[in-house]
């Protein structure tokens, strides 16, 4: 192969590259809330870490939601246990 067919190749691939790149950061980030999606579907109970993960809550907003009442939760020992159909349903009651 000469010179110049091996520049264009080159050429050619970095194009190509440069098309697929961003296709590949949207399908990460599909992926991504698709893998969420099913984490939350497939999960009965949320635990204090699995509400941090998901909702992006901080363990004061936790603590003070369950003490206020807006997140209703059941305690198995030290462990507070919520329950995801209750949640899903406040957060289709407030809009999200």
């Amino acid at each position: 192969m000469t010179k110049q067919g091996k520049e264009n190749k080159i050429s050619y691939i970095a194009a190509i590259k440069q098309l697929l790149d961003p296709l590949y950061v949207q399908l990460e980030r599909i992926d991504g809330k698709i893998k969420a999606q099913n984490l939350k579907a497939s999960i009965k109970y949320f635990r204090n870490e699995d509400l941090k993960k998901i909702f992006g809550l901080s363990n004061n907003t936790i603590i003070k939601y369950r003490q206020s009442g807006i997140l209703p939760y059941t305690k198995l020992g030290d462990i507070y246990l919520y329950d995801a159909a209750k949640i899903e349903k406040i957060l289709i009651e407030n809009g999200q």
